[in-house]
């Protein structure tokens, strides 16, 4: 497919997800982070958003954890990606557990500024090109009043010992090269970015995986991985 002049996809990132696709419900394998982590994120989006016949945008879903969990909770999901074999092991799931959602293989930029309730766009913005400019397209999916929902890594020392010599590393909890530390984000950048193409931080909370304990928890603690609500106030020019 032809991406849009908006687009901001990285091909080398698409890549390393096509490639591990058929991997991605192995709830002990490399992707066991976001199996234990996937509550968190659907609780922190469903305590700030109606989620019951909303309709809800998944950018970057993957195999499809967090659209088929917040189908569970009653929202009408459109769900995204750019690697076919993601899309694919996505609708098999999707079918073997008798949920309906619309999955395409399709980038944002192309959808349209359909008036969705709610966007999510989880361990995706550290991964494209732009994210200043991602974000900006997220932004016009959203109708006034409307929320997107983002998790990404922050950018300091204890994020790159601990999201990529810890986890890559030393743990293997990821595969290597899954993260780049230069692509990671800062809650400040994140806010002025948002304010940029008018959405305002709502809120923020820290995403802790422990993987001695294998246990995960909101804290109050955003310097390694952390989830926010952006808000949407008004029309987008």
């Amino acid at each position: 497919m032809n991406a849009s002049s908006e687009s901001t996809a990285d091909p080398a990132e698409i890549a390393k997800f096509e490639a591990v696709a058929h991997r991605f419900w192995d709830s002990e394998g490399e992707f066991k982070p976001l199996h234990r982590l996937n509550p968190l994120r659907t609780d922190f989006v469903a305590a700030r958003t109606t989620l019951s016949g909303a309709r809800v945008l998944d950018v970057g879903c993957g195999g499809g954890l967090l659209a088929e969990a917040l189908t569970a909770r009653g929202a009408r999901v459109t769900a995204i990606d750019l690697a076919p074999s993601m899309i694919a092991t996505a609708r098999m799931h999707a079918a073997q557990s008798g949920l309906s959602i619309d999955y395409r293989v399709a980038d944002v930029a192309a959808l349209g500024d359909a008036p969705f309730d709610a966007v999510c766009c989880m361990e995706m913005l550290e991964h494209v090109a732009d994210p200043a400019a991602f974000l900006a397209v997220l932004a016009k999916r959203l109708r006034p009043g409307g929320s997107l929902f983002v998790s990404t890594l922050n950018r300091n020392l204890r994020a790159f010992l601990l999201a990529i010599v810890g986890a890559e590393y030393l743990m293997r909890l990821l595969p290597r090269g899954t993260h780049e530390y230069e692509r990671f984000i800062r809650p400040a950048e994140l806010a002025g970015w948002g304010r940029a193409c008018g959405l305002a931080l709502d809120d923020i909370a820290g995403l802790k995986y422990d993987p001695f304990s294998d246990r995960c928890e909101l804290t109050t603690d955003v310097s390694v991985n952390y989830v926010a609500q952006l808000r949407r106030d008004g029309d987008i020019h």
